[in-house]
């Protein structure tokens, strides 16, 4: 390619320069030395060229790779402490991170929450395609800090996917359409830790130790008002979020569960809220209860993000049976 476009340089230069060959009359020594000297122009001039294109392809590049960071700020929401995008307690419809339909977005995160007798830890990592599909990974951890559940220690790991179908909760102002979304849960417990013969949610009265969790979100932010509203339906087995197994000796079916959020944006960065969670009740060894929180969210920039909560989980097993109530922290980093 290089040789022809420097074929097609030195022929035009040749072809310009007839006319004043035609009235010169040169030696064949001379005539050499000017083809020479025409072609080592002609070839320093392609190299100019050769050097700024690949200087310039570089940066076209990078360019089309680099995350715009479109969207307004808060509108990628938080992380929820079973990986998706949206509220501490309850995946929102919106797409995590700040990358517009013609962009991308990703972030990891870290939460820690406490309760009196228990504690749980979710860190993972998210990402947002084309404001349209949001994939997740996430890991639980779950303590207990009170005989005779001071040793516990269970994980889960959790998978998920999310697909926004219909409307946009921030550009559809004039419609009633909240932005509608659609994901999925695939979940693993990996076991029970610290309670001697017992290693396995099965013996707890758990049917399976794995589920998928199935749901359907609908969010809608009212700039003028400062709010964001969200219902989600939930269809799920999980007993405690599946940290103690899916299904149970009390029930082993799939049950429609209702969570709700609701946020209002005192200033651009900082939000406050509340949620509630609905639980199925499938196990005669956890008289389970539904979650809620009240939470501030603090948003620095597009790239930092902090959420402090308090909490309220309700009874978490018969050996146990006080009500769980604590704080939550959560921390997320990304673009």
């Amino acid at each position: 390619m290089n040789k022809t476009i420097r074929g097609g340089a030195w022929a035009m230069l040749m072809l310009l320069s007839l006319p004043a060959l035609a009235q010169v009359q040169l030696t064949p020594a001379q005539r050499d030395a000017w083809t020479a000297a025409q072609e080592k122009k002609a070839e320093q001039a392609m190299r100019g060229a050769d050097a700024a294109a690949a200087d310039a392809a570089p940066a076209s590049t990078n360019d089309r790779w680099m995350p715009d960071l479109g969207k307004l700020l808060a509108t990628g929401g938080v992380i929820q402490v079973e990986g998706a995008g949206g509220g501490g307690l309850t995946p929102w419809a919106l797409i995590t991170g700040y990358g517009t339909r013609d962009s991308y977005g990703a972030n990891a995160h870290y939460t820690y929450l406490t309760t009196q007798d228990y504690t749980l830890k979710s860190y993972g990592v998210a990402v947002g395609i084309m404001d349209r599909v949001e994939l997740s990974a996430a890991k639980q951890e779950f303590y207990g800090s009170l005989a005779p559940l001071n040793n516990l220690k269970i994980t889960q790991d959790i998978f998920g996917i999310k697909v926004k179908l219909a409307g946009d909760a921030v550009y559809d102002q004039d419609r009633w359409l909240p932005q509608i979304a659609a994901g999925v849960m695939l979940k693993r417990n990996n076991g029970i830790g610290g309670l001697g013969a017992v290693t396995s949610v099965k013996q707890l009265g758990a049917a399976s130790e794995s589920g998928i969790d199935y749901y359907l979100s609908a969010t809608k932010i009212l700039l003028d008002q400062s709010l964001l509203l969200n219902a989600t339906l939930r269809l799920t087995k999980a007993n405690q979020m599946g940290l103690l197994g899916f299904g149970g000796d009390k029930g082993d079916h799939y049950q429609a569960m209702g969570e709700f959020s609701a946020a209002y944006l005192i200033n651009r960065k900082l939000a406050v809220g509340a949620e509630y969670r609905m639980k199925p009740n499938n196990l005669a060894a956890d008289n389970e209860k539904d979650y809620y929180d009240a939470f501030l969210a603090w948003f620095p920039s597009k790239n930092l993000s902090v959420t402090l909560a308090y909490v309220v989980l309700g009874d978490i097993t018969v050996y146990n049976p006080t009500r769980q109530r604590g704080t939550y922290l959560s921390l997320q980093a990304g673009f």
